[in-house]
């Protein structure tokens, strides 16, 4: 998204804007993935709408990976063996209409990725292919220090539940809702935010 396009987006036609993306754009492969970005994008809300999550929590999920059309980067980075922080992307594109409980998951899920897989082997065993390959550019597991600052964020516990569905979220033949479905969720968190 150029910084024009960014400039002209607010309040009014921020939904709008996403759905425009998910349509758009939605189909394109999710980095050697066997779903769409679309499909992982709306699978990772199921899940946590299935898991009985708050609205917060769905809606981080439904836009954990918005990053990678809210940057600057060009989304081949990856690819190309470059990290495309797209985590801090996606939640400074949204920090300014969701309350830090759908934002923190968001900006997180990359660090996330890197905690779980530090205090839970198990989890590093889990990984696609495709996410382990992004592990090794986003840093790999965290250290020890890294671990023990993480654990003082005070939304550790929606950062790791957004994450595990995150990775849940990858099966081409699971049938999903669409994002018009997650549209009230999202206008009432946005009012909510806005209000205060």
């Amino acid at each position: 998204m150029s910084k024009i396009e960014r400039n002209n987006i607010d309040a009014s036609n921020l939904l709008d804007h996403i759905e425009g993306i998910f349509c758009r754009r939605g189909a394109e492969s999710y980095l050697g993935e066997q779903v769409s970005m679309a499909q992982h994008m709306l699978q990772a809300a199921q899940c946590a709408e299935q898991a009985g999550a708050k609205n917060t929590m769905i809606a981080a999920a439904l836009l954990h990976d918005i990053g990678h059309y809210a940057n600057e980067i060009p989304e081949t980075a990856l690819a190309e063996g470059q990290d495309n922080y797209h985590e801090q992307a996606g939640a400074s594109f949204l920090e300014p209409y969701f309350d830090a409980a759908v934002i923190e998951p968001i900006r997180q899920h990359v660090a996330t990725k890197r905690y779980l897989c530090a205090v839970q082997p198990s989890y590093l065993v889990r990984l696609s292919d495709a996410s382990a390959y992004t592990l090794k550019l986003q840093g790999g597991p965290m250290s020890a220090e890294e671990v023990q600052s993480f654990e003082t964020n005070p939304h550790l516990q929606a950062c790791i539940d957004v994450r595990v569905w995150d990775e849940e979220a990858k099966d081409p033949t699971k049938e999903h809702p669409e994002f018009s479905y997650y549209r009230p969720l999202l206008e009432q968190l946005m009012s909510q935010h806005l209000a205060h």
